[in-house]
């Protein structure tokens, strides 16, 4: 969890977004300006949607949110792909309409990270781990986090380049991977004690068999 939690929260591609508004906006044909301002957009977005997050997380639990939010982003990563693909492929620029609509569906995706796996991606792996290795697995998202941020931030002018409008493709199959190990391998945290957390992996269908000290028992 400490490695794919934080790798899987980068290959959203919401770094690439962010890092690069400016040069995406304006390869989709905005003018220079309108690029910045649609890359201040999509920041106070980010911003004001993970208030979202800390309403509802301990109402809804963490795994709605990060299966919705990935949902979402997977939604606004295709649209926005076959738009481009469409759109921008055939005519080199894109209409104004469609301009503001990829901005818009733009900020529908940044606003899902905002109040799913932006800040749950670091929520998450601090509650799981038990006090005697809480450090270290933090140590290791963050490692993880920083890593991939600097892998995705060097190749996504390349990427872009190489997949063009299929570059939120590669990021819309890497959010359905992720989307469904949540579905899977990660149990619902929402109100367990960190002390008792060992207890969530000790009864889940997967990890018993990997956590030591289960038996059926205590599994009833």
């Amino acid at each position: 969890m400490a490695i794919f939690m934080p790798t899987f929260q980068i290959l959203t591609g919401i770094n690439s977004i962010l890092f690069y508004a400016p040069v995406l906006f304006q390869s989709m044909g905005f003018g220079r300006n309108a690029s910045l301002y649609s890359s201040a957009l999509t920041g106070a977005v980010l911003a004001s949607s993970t208030f979202v997050s800390i309403a509802i997380v301990d109402r809804w639990g963490r795994r709605a949110l990060l299966i919705g939010g990935g949902i979402q982003m997977i939604v606004c990563q295709v649209i926005v792909a076959i738009i481009l693909g469409l759109k921008l492929g055939s005519e080199g620029e894109l209409s104004k309409s469609f301009s503001i609509l990829v901005v818009v569906i733009i900020c529908f995706f940044v606003a899902a990270f905002g109040w799913s796996w932006g800040p749950l991606g670091w929520t998450v792996p601090s509650e799981i781990f038990p006090l005697e290795t809480r450090s270290a697995g933090q140590s290791i998202t963050v490692a993880v986090n920083l890593f991939f941020t600097f892998i995705i931030g060097q190749s996504f002018l390349s990427l872009l380049c190489a997949f063009k409008f299929g570059i939120f493709l590669f990021f819309a199959g890497w959010i359905t991977i992720m989307t469904i190990f949540v579905y899977l391998f990660l149990p619902e945290t929402k109100g367990v004690p960190i002390e008792e957390m060992i207890f969530l992996w000790k009864k889940h269908w997967f990890w018993k068999r990997i956590v030591p000290g289960y038996s059926e028992a205590e599994g009833e």
